[in-house]
């Protein structure tokens, strides 16, 4: 099964007609390089550049289970969800403010669940550099898959009434770079 969103490669031009249209860009599309999965642009193309979209992918060391992971961030403000398996970071997910998205093929173990929600996010730095709060779940996620059966786990980032989900302030030097 394929991570909702991940795989489409960033195009420069798409980028920048997208800014384009929005007014926000003087600079013409070559002068955009792609590099991996970052954008090396001039300072006007920074700002629409930086912000990843909805689901995409920051980091991933479990694919290939058959585990799945909805994340609801009902939030003003966007969110990373990281999962941490023992002591080794797992897999980032960002989640645009007030979006949903999805992991399809986490593998079986147990996670801890951080989430950070922020302003400003900067991809080099794996951080958002305005008003960011860092959090994590107090419980695990166990992922199992039998003959029978997978697990299928959804996480919402703002309080829900009725939720069971318990969340604990971290500080910022403990979130899993």
């Amino acid at each position: 099964m394929k991570r909702l969103l991940e795989g489409t490669p960033l195009r420069t031009g798409v980028v920048a007609a997208v800014a384009l249209a929005g007014g926000l860009l003087t600079a013409s599309p070559a002068a955009a390089t792609a590099v991996g999965e970052r954008i090396v642009a001039p300072v006007s193309q920074t700002a629409a550049a930086s912000r990843p979209r909805n689901g995409r992918i920051l980091y991933d060391r479990v694919s290939g289970g058959q585990g799945t992971l909805k994340i609801k961030n009902g939030t003003s403000r966007d969110g990373v969800v990281t999962l941490v398996k023992g002591r080794t970071k797992a897999i980032s997910i960002y989640v645009r403010a007030r979006s949903s998205a999805s992991v399809r093929d986490v593998r079986d173990g147990t996670y801890r669940v951080y989430f950070t929600t922020g302003s400003r996010f900067r991809v080099s730095k794996g951080r958002f550099s305005q008003s960011a709060v860092y959090q994590r779940f107090n419980d695990r996620l166990r992922f199992t898959t039998t003959a029978t059966s997978r697990s299928v786990w959804t996480l919402t980032l703002n309080p829900v009434r009725g939720g069971n989900a318990r969340t604990t302030s971290i500080n910022p030097k403990d979130f899993p770079a």
